[in-house]
């Protein structure tokens, strides 16, 4: 993870006026890194980016060194807040799939469960009854087969998905666009302090920002891209959550849909992703029979004081890298008594320990 100058240079980089992300990345792909960026001459700036922002590089933005104050204050606050630059070992590699990844992400909770099989659960602020229900039991149904549940702590449908997710072993993530010093809407900050305990608040906007309305869209982007797939439980035909089911199937993820009254207005744009091609669904199994993952390991009682026996790690551990997180999730075994089963294998060399707190099956096991 960063440390204090690294992230110093990349906030500076990311707060100068007008460069956005684009022109972030191109310094970036340049120079190796946002300290080099910043150190680079004028001119070799201005061939990148122009005269206006190799000007604005080199001197600094007004008030920069009060939001940078707010970021280390909020970063000091805990040990259950990170940051996570898009070349750090920890950064959620399925974000790397999407053209406009998040160069800098701020986490309060546990990291590790960004790296875990999850799926995004997203609908409308105004949702009914069988909606918020039909959103939380889904999530739930998922939680407790070791999926974690991604959403954007929004009311309605957003806040039911997180109840639900925190219901199982999979938990859940909520992807806010404010900072993380702060919970938008007000109401879920019990609930966002829950998430943060078990999961995980993520952010790419610094300490401080407020809950501006061009944020929201940009957020989006994350809970589509982090997540195997998205599911739409009630939606306008002009709303958000079209906005990140689109993003979802523009990566390559599937997106499902669940079909509703004819009459309902916000079962309109439910009915209009799956006439382009979303997966209706009547049940939590029809997704996870979509998503054919490679591991389907029961999830064991909780508490469980051993694990007997390496099938069922190495069944939950797959042909892919996964975190201890990961693995707890898909076991429902304890962190303790996973590490201990995991350091056998290891000695038995049946499994590897990868840079990241990553493990993988070798070839023979």
């Amino acid at each position: 993870m960063l440390d204090a100058d690294e992230f110093d240079a990349w906030f500076r980089l990311l707060e100068t006026p007008g460069l956005g992300r684009e022109g972030a990345r191109r310094l970036l792909a340049s120079f190796g890194s946002a300290g080099a960026a910043l150190g680079a001459s004028r001119a070799a700036l201005q061939e990148l980016v122009g005269a206006s922002l190799a000007t604005a590089l080199g001197s600094e933005p007004e008030h920069l060194s009060e939001r940078l104050q707010a970021a280390h204050a909020w970063w000091r606050g805990g040990n259950d807040r990170h940051v996570l630059c898009i070349a750090d070992a920890d950064y959620p590699p399925q974000l790397l799939d999407y053209a406009d990844p998040p160069l800098l992400l701020y986490v309060q909770g546990h990291v590790g469960v960004l790296g875990r099989q999850s799926l995004a659960v997203v609908g409308s602020r105004n949702a009914s009854a069988q909606g918020l229900d039909n959103a939380r039991d889904f999530s739930a149904h998922l939680s407790r087969q070791g999926w974690t549940i991604v959403s954007g702590l929004a009311l309605g449908i957003d806040g039911a998905a997180h109840e639900g997710g925190l219901a199982g072993p999979g938990g859940t993530v909520a992807v806010v666009g404010t900072g993380l010093d702060r919970v938008y809407p007000a109401r879920h900050r019990t609930l966002a302090h829950h998430i943060a305990e078990t999961g995980a608040m993520v952010s790419e906007f610094a300490p401080g920002t407020p809950p501006l309305p061009q944020n929201f869209p940009v957020r989006n982007r994350i809970i589509a891209t982090l997540s195997r797939g998205t599911l739409v439980v009630e939606a306008a035909l002009q709303s958000g959550s079209l906005i990140t089911a689109r993003l979802a199937a523009e990566a390559g993820r599937e997106v499902f849909a669940v079909p509703g009254s004819i009459h309902s207005p916000l079962s309109r744009g439910c009915h209009a992703l799956i006439r382009q091609g979303a997966k209706l669904v009547e049940s939590a199994q029809d997704i996870l029979e979509e998503l054919q993952p490679a591991v389907r390991v029961p999830v064991a009682t909780a508490g469980a004081s051993s694990v007997e026996g390496a099938d069922t790690v190495l069944d939950a551990l797959g042909h892919d890298p996964a975190t201890l997180d990961a693995l707890c999730a898909r076991t429902g075994y304890s962190a303790q008594d996973l590490s201990a089963r995991l350091l056998e294998l290891e000695l038995e060399d049946r499994v590897a320990r990868l840079p990241g707190g990553l493990y993988q099956r070798r070839g023979r096991a």
